[in-house]
């Protein structure tokens, strides 16, 4: 079967969930996005759907403190889940957000495949390597998105893709990684590409076991 052909531009805000109670309806597919809070996400997001304020980005890391859910068509979702890290929160409120992200991540049927968002910078943190052994855990595709990659040379930055790949091999085809750049718009076909197969592929086996 050809891929679907998802129109990421017409992606919408439809809702923000402080849990996985006030999530929308469990159906459909969605792909989610995560990383810590100083990794360029909601760029990311931004870049992804050729849209300046799709996602809220701010210079004070970790305002992203809600499940925040896009709608691309009916049943297609983009999910941005609240940053990891540098917000500066009492820590009781970080550990709600750990715990409202974590119900997300095991007990959210729809979600098909996560977007690990890293600085290149600074790849695989604590964090990473912690979502990249859940989703191994439980079988979902990670693609690994190595934001700001031009504050890279380009040998560089594919050294570090390379390394990443390499670090994480035990991952196996769960695991795809590129380089990206909001500010140079590099990568956003390849990152389009990779999303619409995760969301088309999990259409058609909807369809199919309806």
């Amino acid at each position: 079967m050809n891929p679907v052909q998802i129109n990421f531009q017409k992606a919408h805000f439809i809702t923000s969930a402080p849990s996985l109670k006030q999530c929308p309806d469990d159906t459909g597919v969605e792909v989610a996005f995560a990383g810590r809070s100083n990794a360029g996400k909601s760029s990311a997001l931004n870049t992804l759907a050729q849209q300046n304020k799709l996602a809220r980005t701010s210079k004070t890391p970790g305002r992203t403190q809600l499940i925040n859910f896009f709608e691309i068509e009916p049943g297609i979702r983009i999910v941005d889940l609240p940053g990891y890290g540098f917000a500066k929160v009492p820590e009781r409120m970080k550990r709600e957000w750990q715990k409202n992200m974590s119900e997300y991540l095991e007990d959210r049927r729809s979600l098909k495949a996560l977007v690990l968002v890293m600085d290149i910078r600074h790849p695989l943190t604590e964090f990473d390597i912690m979502m990249c052994d859940w989703a191994l855990d439980v079988q979902m595709p990670v693609h690994i998105l190595l934001t700001k990659s031009d504050k890279l040379k380009r040998g560089p930055a594919q050294s570090t893709r390379l390394k990443v790949k390499k670090t994480m091999e035990r991952m196996g085809d769960l695991l795809t990684v590129q380089t990206f750049s909001s500010l140079k718009k590099e990568g956003t076909d390849q990152l389009q590409k990779q999303i619409s197969a995760f969301l088309s592929s999990q259409t058609e086996d909807n369809q199919t076991e309806d």
